[in-house]
């Protein structure tokens, strides 16, 4: 959940502590992409790799290519909308005083200023234009994806309204858990494809079988992946820039990780499903850089949990479409060992209080870490206090290592395991 406190007619229910009235001058704060210069830069050298590997190491068919090409101009197209509407959005969600104060500042004249609330529900929209408009250039009538595609972006629909839902109706936790599991239907009733696993070398001569099939219980995995995946994102948060980057860092893995795949393979089918987990990819990774641009230390808007579910559910269709949930499961090893980490507070075992944030000094500008079971506060305790910033470059830092981890592991298990 976000670093703030809500203004006090943002939500049903006021923040255990005392709300703090703004100075006259942070009634109207400046939003402008401050941190493009910052963003792209290391966008850059993502941006770079990726055509490397799609134009130079690997030959892939020229339709495909051009495929991923016409959706990373549409998704670019995306980014740049996203850096224009952010601005007039947040000026809307403050006359309806949905803002919020962060808390990470509190005690300093940063801490006073209203921050906009919400503002995922741009990108969820942005992103939704942007997937619809591209099954013009690539998908048919009679194709066999255009059900499945079209049901994976119902469920994403769904739950940018039910996030925009809990951003203003403040949902008890409990009934967050129930969030994505209603939005996740759409695709697990339109969902065609196999359910079949292939077993792992070593364990065959024990199964006795290469492949099992496992029907329905293939279908509750794909229900529990979204319910995982949509909630671990909400609860690793609670920094500017960590939702959004963490969501980055994840989808920049998952496109080089289908480029490879694609590369290396010669089924068209298994290309074809690694090709539509790039064409929800590359939109999903550029309008959530072009939040992060507004998003990032000091935050001049916070992008609510209507983000945070909606990049969830995205990239858990996009494993589920592009076949490759094992992996995606260790893109997320850090949201992982937050919700381990979180577990006992999370289920009533130990106190759980509403903000499980660190403890900010505003005299040096300095994050602690408490006892709360989050990896935030883990890496505080872990490694000692430092700022904001620095706390979060060190996380997304850690979520990068966990995905090149993943390619290494796949290298080294690649014909042993399966």
């Amino acid at each position: 959940m976000p670093a703030r406190r809500r203004g006090p007619a943002a939500t049903s229910s006021i923040s255990e502590e005392p709300v703090i009235v703004p100075s006259p001058i942070s009634e109207e704060p400046v939003i402008v992409p401050s941190k493009l210069p910052e963003i792209a830069s290391v966008s850059a050298v993502f941006f770079a790799l990726f055509f490397y590997l799609l134009f130079k190491h690997y030959k892939i068919e020229h339709d495909l290519k051009r495929s991923i090409l016409i959706n990373l101009g549409l998704s670019f197209a995306g980014f740049i909308i996203t850096l224009i509407l952010i601005p007039v959005a947040s000026r809307y969600v403050l006359r309806r005083n949905l803002f919020g104060y962060d808390i990470n500042k509190k005690g300093t004249p940063q801490g006073l200023i209203k921050v906009p609330e919400s503002l995922g529900i741009v990108i969820g929209v942005v992103f939704l234009v942007v997937a619809i408009v591209f099954q013009y250039f690539n998908l048919t009538q009679d194709s066999n994806w255009l059900v499945e595609y079209n049901a994976a972006l119902a469920s994403i629909c769904f739950m940018i309204l039910l996030g925009f839902i809990d951003d203003v109706l403040d949902v008890p936790w409990r009934m967050k858990l129930m969030l994505p599991s209603i939005a996740a239907l759409p695709l697990l009733m339109a969902y065609a494809g196999h359910t079949t696993i292939i077993i792992p070398k070593p364990l065959i001569p024990y199964v006795g079988l290469e492949i099992l099939d496992l029907g329905g219980i293939y279908k509750l995995y794909m229900f529990l992946l979204a319910v995982f995946c949509t909630n671990s994102i909400n609860i690793h948060a609670g920094i500017n820039g960590l939702e959004v980057g963490q969501t980055a860092v994840i989808a920049s893995a998952i496109m080089i990780h289908n480029v490879m795949q694609i590369g290396a393979s010669s089924d068209p089918e298994y290309k074809q499903a690694h090709a539509f987990s790039i064409y929800l990819a590359q939109p999903l990774l550029t309008t959530s850089l072009g939040l992060l641009c507004f998003n990032w230390y000091p935050s001049s808007v916070f992008v609510g949990d209507t983000y945070t579910y909606f990049a969830g559910m995205s990239m858990a269709v996009i494993g589920i479409l592009g076949h490759f949930s094992e992996t995606l499961l260790i893109f997320f090893l850090p949201q992982v060992l937050n919700f381990l980490a979180s577990c006992p507070q999370l289920f009533g075992f130990i106190n759980c209080p509403r903000h499980r944030l660190p403890r900010f000094d505003p005299e040096t500008g300095l994050l602690t870490g408490t006892r709360d079971g989050t990896l935030v506060n883990i890496f505080l305790r872990l490694f000692g206090r430092c700022t904001e910033k620095q706390l979060c470059i060190r996380l997304l830092g850690f979520q990068a290592l966990c995905c090149v981890f993943c390619f290494g592991l796949r290298h080294f298990l690649a014909g042993w395991y399966k």
